[in-house]
């Protein structure tokens, strides 16, 4: 997922992707550790899409205040 379009999705979609992205990165840490995950580069993509997620939100943040 690119920046530019994370930066287009307004307050409330950037929330709610956020909050979906921290529960699947939950289940996939389980699937990881009961074995039976199929994709493990999902962990990685998915922890790196939550982190440009958080940025986002981050300069949010520091542009209003």
């Amino acid at each position: 997922m690119k920046a530019r379009t994370i930066r287009e999705w307004t307050d409330d979609e950037l929330r709610v992707q956020i909050e979906q992205a921290r529960r699947e990165l939950f289940n996939l840490r389980m699937q990881s550790a009961a074995g039976r995950l199929e994709r493990p580069s999902r962990v990685r993509e998915v922890r790196r899409d939550l982190a440009r997620m958080e940025t986002v939100r981050s300069e949010r943040r520091n542009q209003t205040s």
